[in-house]
């Protein structure tokens, strides 16, 4: 039985005083998350090593990105998986879709990242999704699945038992749209059969696939109700504590 998983992405919002606002909050209110769903949230980098240090089981933090190379090196502004280890942040997003766009990230570059979070035992978030054009035009089943074949290549299943995907389709991220939960379960059923072909049937159902695109209190309950979505990584719904823990609570 995979346990749910709510991850909320911060993104580049809060100054340093709210976002401390915004996780003290979540943590005096951790009566309110349900014994069995998982919790995370994504400061900007700039807070993780306070908030990471003021997290709690109920709540976990964890990176919006890291950087490929492993070890010390001359990188600036980048930060290692063993760095956020050592700060005890438990998960790095890899590969969301505004890095792709933004920073023109490759899924080689983002096969390397998960190497690097793997190295580190760092939970990796790998985000996967198609643009407005592929769902149109009905190749989103080929371009996502290809994602995520070229991301994981070259893993063992051992290797990837702390794996997290979130699909995020890229035309319901920010716009208000959002996939119906008939689209959000059969890109995930797609995905996890993409995982059992690459590995097996038994590491694909032991992987958590959350849905990534426009989830809030209204469509939550309906998103995780699905058979193959395991929870959500939430953007704007994440940034208000009354709406997260609505979303949380619907997964439970």
């Amino acid at each position: 039985m995979r346990k749910p998983l709510v991850a909320g992405n911060w993104k580049m919002n809060k100054n340093h005083a709210d976002a401390k606002e915004l996780l003290r909050a979540l943590l005096d209110r951790s009566s309110e998350i349900p014994s069995g769903v998982d919790v995370m949230v994504a400061p900007p980098s700039l807070y993780l090593s306070e908030m990471a240090g003021n997290a709690t089981d109920a709540v976990a933090v964890g990176s919006q990105d890291v950087s490929a190379h492993q070890g010390d090196g001359a990188y600036t502004g980048e930060f290692s998986a063993a760095m956020l280890a050592s700060a005890s942040v438990r998960y790095a997003i890899i590969g969301h879709s505004e890095r792709r766009q933004y920073h023109g990230e490759t899924d080689d570059l983002i096969r390397e990242k998960i190497a690097a979070c793997v190295a580190a035992g760092i939970r990796p978030v790998y985000c996967c999704g198609e643009v407005l054009e592929e769902r149109e035009s009905g190749n989103h089943v080929d371009v996502v699945s290809g994602q995520v074949k070229t991301a994981l290549n070259g893993f063992s299943s051992d290797e990837l038992k702390d794996l997290v995907i979130a699909y995020e389709p890229v035309w319901a991220i920010g716009t208000g749209k959002t996939a119906t939960s008939d689209q959000a379960q059969e890109m995930h059923a797609e995905i996890r059969k993409v995982l059992g072909e690459k590995f097996s049937k038994d590491f694909a159902e032991s992987v958590r696939i959350l849905y990534g695109g426009s989830a809030k209190p209204a469509n939550a309950a309906e998103l995780f109700s699905q058979p193959d979505v395991d929870g959500g990584l939430i953007g704007g719904a994440s940034l208000k504590a009354d709406d997260f823990l609505l979303v949380v609570q619907a997964a439970g």
